[in-house]
């Protein structure tokens, strides 16, 4: 590459809203699009610039309708992050990228897969949650009491209004403390990757900026992943990989095996002796994939490393 390595934020309009974007990495490099958890923000964690400009990624990076610097959607559904993506996209002259999604990122980036077909090369699916109504899946085993109780309620939008109402409060006035509360129910795995200094900074970091103006992007996120999501995950053609942490406890790898059954041709990898948090460690590997010309390829493993 030419150009150094490069960050910056814009901001895209999307009708009448708008769209806060970070940029980073390599200027011409191959443009991918990271959807960040729930809750989170753009400035999540993420390889280094100097690291995305060794893997030629261009990452970009968007708050969700009512996080941080974007403006609410209201009654949003996981289908429209299509929309934003495309608006992005066109605002920067892309054609074509690829979109990868991390915990509650990953039905918006299946979203984008599904309805953007002819834009999207590949797409990489991380720690990601299956919809409501997954036949044959039991959609609350093995996740958090925490989780269990949030996704619970999203039928009963003002109970589920209130609880993350105090809790982003608590974040706003203590960055440190939604953190805490997570460490709190996470696996050895988990705590393992979030005990160094730079992890930790970067999660209280995008929480700090997901809540600053209160839970809306929150809720939103709760109410979309529980109702029907919009798409069709059977129509899903270019390559999908879906990687899932063997241990994870807040989006459990029964929700990615399910996924991997439902979208033909995807790879799968659950990994041992990882959980939730690990895919801040796998993410370089699978930009690096998804910078690679498209091809179908149908692998399917739950190997340990």
């Amino acid at each position: 590459m030419s150009h150094p390595p490069t960050r910056r934020e814009h901001i895209v309009r999307a009708g009448r809203r708008s769209l806060a974007v970070d940029i980073a990495g390599a200027e011409r490099g191959w443009p991918v699009f990271l959807m960040h958890g729930t809750p989170g923000s753009r400035n999540g964690p993420r390889p280094r610039s100097s690291v995305l400009y060794r893997l030629g990624v261009r990452l970009i990076s968007y708050d969700r309708p009512g996080y941080g610097g974007s403006s609410r959607l209201q009654g949003r559904r996981v289908a429209d992050a299509a929309a934003d993506v495309a608006a992005i996209a066109d605002d920067l002259g892309i054609d074509e990228f690829s979109v990868v999604g991390r915990s509650g990122g990953g039905p918006h980036t299946l979203a984008c897969a599904a309805l953007l077909p002819q834009r999207v090369r590949r797409t990489a699916v991380l720690v990601g949650l299956a919809p409501a109504g997954a036949a044959g899946l039991d959609w609350f085993g093995g996740m958090t009491a925490a989780n269990v109780r949030d996704y619970g309620t999203a039928e009963h939008e003002p109970v589920l209004a209130e609880q993350l109402r105090l809790r982003a409060e608590r974040t706003i006035d203590d960055p440190g403390s939604l953190l805490a509360l997570l460490v709190e129910q996470m696996t050895e795995a988990d705590r393992r990757v979030v005990a160094g200094v730079p992890i930790r900074r970067q999660l209280t970091d995008a929480y700090a900026e997901a809540l600053r103006r209160g839970p809306d992007g929150w809720i939103d996120d709760v109410l979309a992943l529980r109702a029907d999501w919009g798409i069709t995950l059977t129509g899903i053609q270019m390559p999908v990989r879906l990687w899932h942490g063997a241990d994870d406890n807040f989006a459990p790898a029964s929700h990615t095996r399910w996924l991997a059954e439902q979208i033909p041709g995807a790879q799968l990898h659950v990994q041992r002796r990882s959980a939730h948090f690990g895919a801040v460690e796998v993410l370089p590997e699978m930009l690096a994939w998804l910078t690679r010309p498209s091809e179908r390829a149908a692998v399917r493993s739950d190997a340990g490393r």
